[in-house]
Parts: C-alpha cells; sequence; structure tokens
C-alpha cells in the first residue's frame, strides 16, 4: 500500500492507496510544531479504524508547500512505516513533464502534482484551479508540459481581509446568494465576494484560454470547489482527488 501526503499551508492530507482504491483519507490542522511521533500515533490510530497495519504501508510519497515540514514527514514515514518517502521537488523524483518557467523551483510541489493528474485524466489543454489558501490557475499544454499560471488570494483570505480592514464589515461565512443585489450588509458582503470571485474565474480562465490559443478543459479541485463549480459553465470537470491522484501517478513513473 501507498501512503500519500499533501502537505499544504492549512491542511495536510493523508491517504492510503492500495492499487487505485483509495482505502483511507484523513486531513490534519498544518502546523510546524507537530513532531513526527504526534503525526505517527494519530495515524496509526486512524489507519487502524479503515483497517490498515503500518506494515501494510511499504511505500510513500509528500507533497508540501511548507518546507519546514519535510524533516518531520519524511522522519514519519522512515519511523512509523519503514520506508523512505519520494517527495515532489527533490531531484530524484520524476514527474514526467516539463516545466516551462523561468525559475521552475519557484512552483509549488501542488501545482505540478495537480499537473501529472490533470494530464493524466483529461485530454487536450488544461486549466486546473485549486480552491485552497490561495487559488491557484495552472495551465498544462496538451502534451502534459506546466506553462505556469496565476496565484490569486483564496476565498477565506478574502473574507478575513474585509473583516480586518473595515470596522463596521463583520466576519461572515462563504455561501452562494441566491441574488447579487444584497439588501443588508451581510447579504451585501456574501454576494460581492462570491459573484466576484466567480467573474474572477470566468476572466482568467477565457484570458488563460486565449493565451494557450485553443480552447482549454478546466477541472477544479480543493475544498470550496463544489461552491464555485456549480455557479460557471467554464468549470467542466470537478475533481476533488486530484492531487492524491498526482502524488500516485507520480509514484509510479518512480518505481
Amino acid at each position: 500500500m501507498l501512503l500519500t501526503i499533501d502537505s499544504g499551508n492549512t491542511n495536510i492530507v493523508f491517504a492510503v492507496f492500495d492499487g487505485d482504491e483509495v482505502r483511507g483519507e484523513w486531513r490534519s490542522s498544518t502546523t510546524t510544531e507537530r513532531t513526527a511521533d504526534e503525526f505517527g500515533v494519530w495515524l496509526t490510530l486512524l489507519l487502524g479504524t479503515a483497517d490498515i497495519k503500518p506494515d501494510d504501508i511499504d511505500a510513500a510519497i509528500v507533497a508540501t508547500v511548507v518546507p519546514a515540514n519535510v524533516f518531520t514527514l519524511k522522519t514519519l514515514c522512515r519511523r512509523y512505516f519503514k520506508c523512505e518517502p519520494l517527495v515532489v521537488g527533490e531531484p530524484n523524483v520524476e514527474l514526467g513533464l516539463e516545466i516551462r518557467l523561468d525559475h521552475p523551483e519557484e512552483v509549488g510541489a501542488d501545482r505540478l502534482v495537480n499537473a501529472v493528474a490533470a494530464h493524466a485524466r483529461y485530454e487536450g489543454p488544461l486549466i486546473v484551479i485549486d480552491f485552497g489558501t490561495a487559488t491557484t490557475f495552472d495551465a498544462i499544454a496538451a502534451n502534459g508540459d506546466y506553462l505556469g499560471g496565476a496565484i490569486a488570494p483564496g476565498i477565506n483570505l478574502s473574507l478575513e481581509a474585509l473583516h480586518m480592514a473595515a470596522a463596521k464589515l463583520p466576519r461572515i461565512a462563504i455561501g452562494r446568494p441566491t441574488e447579487v443585489i444584497g439588501k443588508g450588509t451581510v447579504s451585501a458582503m456574501k454576494s460581492g465576494v462570491y459573484w466576484g470571485y466567480v467573474g474572477l474565474i470566468e476572466s482568467l480562465c477565457r484570458r488563460i484560454s486565449n493565451e494557450l490559443g485553443a480552447p482549454a478543459t478546466t477541472v477544479a479541485t480543493g475544498g470550496l470547489a463544489p461552491l464555485f463549480a456549480e455557479a460557471t459553465d467554464v468549470i467542466h470537470h470537478l475533481d476533488q482527488d486530484l492531487t492524491l491522484r498526482g502524488l500516485l501517478e507520480i509514484h509510479r513513473r518512480n518505481v
């Protein structure tokens, strides 16, 4: 079985694959203070709920955008699962794509993993939108090469900034308003943030497609992807497991 670890800025997702089947998936908040032993005890207990023993894990792969977590996650894999993990971004890990950027080392591991998964699962030029702490838009060529993209503030960051910067605006939860014209402060905030974000998505997807020179298939992933996928027809596929599937694909390319 393969342990995949996707360490983002807000959450770390652990998943176990048995072939193509996801046997279990768990989330933890991202913190650089948590030790390998704390992760190990927590994860071992959760594996038991899926009837998985630590000895069942014989390989691991890690993608992280938090460099301080690399040592901890490597130690976790070595100490509790007796395996040396692959780490996306390290020189020995082959992705199977060309990164066509001025500074390839600047690209977040999660964006490259998404590109690998999207090219493996869908055809043609692609746009991948990942709704995380930041919302990223990634352009992938028809042959799978990573072309770059755009990074926007995540929706929850936008909401928090609005509340913090304006004394009379409350903290609100994101949701899809039924009307664009809000009849009060809260409804106006919800409308501006939600429908404004939909406009951001539609505009960036259109502009990226224009630069690609061909219609692109758009794939959405990340926690808030379902909320926005239902609001616009520029999103063609909703794929919540895209990053984990990318880790599985990269592992297969390196064994």
